[in-house]
């Protein structure tokens, strides 16, 4: 079993190695590694992630066959089928990580604040379902200053809507918190910047 602790240096060493371009090597996905984990898998972290094709959390993380169990939903948003991925993995795998990962310019933030500025009668009730998760954590910032400064509205939003994913899985369910407390799981925030390359660890790392 990896400690939370081991599990985040190596998340944070693999980050490092693909925002400098030193990506590791290719045996990490290679026929020997598929053949070994044909009779099992043991992710030594769970990842929440969003959607967008640029943020496929394997490669960002320089990691291979069988090190992640990775969930991707648009805006890293927490339903109850993802509380019950994490559930899962967490209890099935010993896995005693868990990073909710949103991303720089998110599209799912993106779409809350027009909706939220300009109201769409015709939205699909599937995409508005999305947006009325994220809507919570951008409603909050837009009754302050930051509604006149676009950008810095998105990015604060981007960070709240992570911390509020992380919130709801400490909380939102009894297995994780039994998983918390007994076995010592750690969930934790981060973001990933398409800019640098870079993932900045925010929210929930002290240990």
């Amino acid at each position: 079993m990896v400690s939370p602790r081991d599990a985040l240096e190596r998340l944070r060493e693999g980050n490092l190695r693909f925002a400098s371009d030193a990506r590791g090597p290719e045996v990490f996905v290679g026929h020997d590694r598929r053949t070994e984990l044909a009779a099992g898998q043991d992710p030594f972290a769970i990842i929440l992630g969003c959607s967008d094709s640029r943020v496929p959390a394997e490669i960002i993380f320089d990691q291979g066959l069988g090190d992640l169990f990775v969930i991707r939903v648009a805006g890293n948003i927490v339903a109850p089928s993802q509380v019950g991925s994490v559930e899962f993995a967490a209890a099935r795998f010993s896995t005693n990580l868990v990073v909710v990962l949103g991303h720089s310019q998110c599209g799912a933030i993106s779409a809350t604040i027009e909706e939220l500025q300009r109201p769409e009668e015709n939205q699909s009730r599937n995409l508005r379902s999305i947006v009325d998760r994220v809507r919570p954590s951008v409603e909050a910032l837009l009754a302050t200053e930051l509604r006149h400064n676009l950008p810095a509205l998105a990015e604060a939003a981007i960070r709240a809507n992570i911390r509020a994913s992380v919130d709801q899985l400490r909380h939102g369910s009894e297995v994780l918190e039994q998983l918390i407390r007994e076995q010592g799981l750690l969930i934790v925030g981060a973001q990933y910047s398409l800019e640098t390359g870079l993932v900045d660890f925010f929210e929930g790392t002290v240990l």
